[in-house]
């Protein structure tokens, strides 16, 4: 019995990484190409260590990207994004990565997907197939090549590399639904074992939910080894999630929630400025951030930020009246930095009001992105 060989490349995108494919090259039932996925991940694996699969064994490792050629006006590349849970046979669909959305331009060009110039800076216009939003990549090319190595440094990956300037265009679902899926800019969670629970309940890169630190009984200063040990605090910060994503509109109940869709609305806890030392020990001082954000992805804390998080962050530090906004409103120039586990991030947004409705036009940030391995990866046919 051989195993399918199928083309793929494996990519760093911020502070994540992924299996890449081509639409092309996977099966088109929806149920065999996520079989076909979840097996070259390593998923389910009740050990937790995706020993028999590309997977990392955590949130930012475990996932999935499919490219094709755009047909829709003003776009080169459709991405849709899987995060591939770890203990159990689910692919989660239903929202973006924010991080492996700066490795999707290198990505297409390297793969022939998008035509680029040899030198100078290409353009790669991205359809974000999940949440159905346009994000811009700009990309460094010398001679005719992705140019994948660089002095750009970001905090929670190792080593420098090359800027990949992202642009995530109107990221809040103000087309057919709304910034603020319930009309308010702070909501009151009643959660089981907690009581009531302040939050911003926000669409924009992913659903997000944001409350104080506090109210889990954090500083905001932690790390994930002060969190994710800690079961109790798990369910608790859970807990607060299905609630939120009920409120949102994205779940019947919160037994669907935590059962169904776990990568999104994510849930970021959120304090005032104050010193750290960040996980690789360099310290974080207070007078060097505007915030304290941490963020869960899968049930655990993140080593670092989600993109799709910050994205939320500098949307709501630039929208008077939310959560965020009452912690660190955004400065002149829409940009707010932020500390997180990794060290800190700066991140802009430009908002618009009309009368009473928010819109974000548009959020920035910088990442940087590298093909670790390309070939074909190998899977076992159904039933082995």
């Amino acid at each position: 019995m051989k195993q399918l060989r199928i083309p793929a490349v494996y990519m760093r995108g911020g502070t994540s990484k992924g299996v890449f494919f081509r639409a092309e090259d996977l099966p088109t039932d929806p149920a065999e190409r996520d079989r076909v996925l979840m097996r070259v991940i390593g998923s389910p694996d009740p050990y937790g260590k995706h020993t028999d699969g590309m997977g990392g064994a955590t949130s930012s490792t475990s996932k999935v990207v499919i490219l094709s050629k755009s047909s829709r006006p003003g776009c080169d590349v459709d991405y849709l994004f899987g995060q591939v849970a770890i203990d159990r046979p689910l692919i989660d669909w239903s929202g973006n990565c924010g991080n492996l959305s700066a490795a999707v331009g290198p990505c297409a060009i390297s793969t022939g997907l998008v035509d680029a110039p040899a030198d100078g800076t290409a353009t790669v216009n991205i359809w974000q197939c999940n949440i159905g939003k346009k994000i811009v990549n700009h990309v460094a090319m010398s001679g005719g090549e992705v140019q994948e190595l660089g002095d750009f440094v970001l905090d929670g990956v190792a080593f420098p590399a090359a800027e990949v300037q992202i642009e995530f265009l109107d990221p809040a679902d103000d087309e057919g639904g709304s910034t603020f899926p319930t009309g308010n800019h702070i909501d009151m969670l009643d959660v089981p074992g907690l009581g009531p629970v302040e939050a911003t309940l926000i669409n924009a890169g992913n659903p997000t939910i944001f409350i104080d630190a506090a109210r889990l009984g954090l500083t905001g200063t932690e790390l994930q080894g002060d969190v994710n040990g800690n079961p109790e605090l798990l369910a608790r910060a859970e807990a607060v999630r299905a609630q939120g994503a009920v409120a949102m509109g994205d779940a019947a109940t919160p037994e669907e929630a935590t059962a169904k869709r776990p990568h999104t609305p994510k849930l970021s806890f959120v304090a005032r400025p104050a010193g750290y030392t960040a996980s690789d020990g360099r310290r974080v001082e207070a007078n060097s951030i505007d915030l304290l954000a941490r963020i869960f992805s899968m049930g655990v804390l993140h080593h670092a930020m989600t993109g799709t998080g910050a994205v939320a962050i500098a949307a709501a530090a630039a929208i008077p009246g939310t959560l965020v906004h009452r912690v660190a409103p955004a400065g002149a120039d829409g940009r707010v930095r932020f500390g997180h586990p990794s060290g800190t991030l700066k991140v802009g947004a430009a908002v618009e009001r009309d009368g009473n409705r928010w819109s974000v036009r548009k959020v920035m940030m910088s990442r940087s992105a590298r093909r670790l391995m390309e070939g074909w990866v190998r899977v076992p046919p159904a039933g082995a």
